[in-house]
């Protein structure tokens, strides 16, 4: 059969195509003390795909993860946008030093980003923005830090944040920001808290519920 520069061109692209895909397996542990993960977010995309950027200002579906723990929309984003999608791999809340894996066939995907809320915070998460999946099979390690969606002041109040009955705020704090400070995507400040459970300025414990980042270690294995 006679080839043509254009069927060598698709037999090309279709090649290219095959060696792009690849099986991944994500796991992602929670690399706290005290700070607890909502449902993940686990999404293969290609390059021309963010969910979330630093130093943008969030979107609606980020703003909803970020302050309730709810990534429906943002699983509908990113499977119109022909990502590879997994949904909640922890099967709920990922409990500090645990670990959650998703397997996910890539497809022509080449990016992987994860989100989930942090606990307690107003609007934190731990992510991970369009981190390149290599393609020479092999085992990957990645530190994930916290961010701030930037749509929520920092109040650290219980009455402003999701309260989980393994969470034990405190009460009667006045807030320690009012305002929103920085109302772009950036890493997250941490949480304050303070030493006094009836008052102060937050009702998060000092002691209990602060971190340092990385808050995830992302352990990614490509067959």
């Amino acid at each position: 059969m006679k080839m043509t520069l254009a069927s060598l061109a698709v037999i090309g692209l279709l090649g290219s195509a095959h060696t792009l895909a690849a099986e991944i397996d994500v796991t992602i542990t929670n690399a706290t003390k005290n700070i607890y993960f909502t449902p993940l977010l686990v999404a293969a995309h290609s390059d021309s795909v963010f969910l979330f950027r630093s130093g943008e200002t969030a979107s609606a579906e980020i703003e909803a993860m970020a302050e309730g723990g709810d990534i429906s929309g943002l699983s509908s984003v990113a499977t119109n946008a022909g990502a590879v999608v997994a949904e909640d791999p922890a099967g709920g809340i990922l409990d500090p030093g645990q670990q959650a894996t998703a397997s996910l066939d890539t497809g022509n995907a080449d990016r992987l980003t994860i989100t989930a809320m942090l606990l307690p915070t107003n609007d934190g998460f731990v992510g991970l923005d369009s981190w390149a999946i290599p393609s020479t099979p092999g085992t990957y390690t990645i530190s994930l830090n916290s961010y701030d969606a930037g749509t929520e002041a920092n109040d650290e109040l219980a009455a402003s944040m999701p309260n989980p009955p393994f969470i034990n705020f405190g009460s009667g704090g006045t807030g320690v920001e009012t305002t929103v400070t920085n109302n772009k995507v950036h890493i997250h400040p941490g949480n304050l808290g303070d030493s006094d459970p009836n008052g102060g300025l937050s009702d998060i414990s000092s002691t209990t519920y602060r971190w340092l980042n990385p808050v995830a270690i992302v352990t990614v294995t490509v067959k």
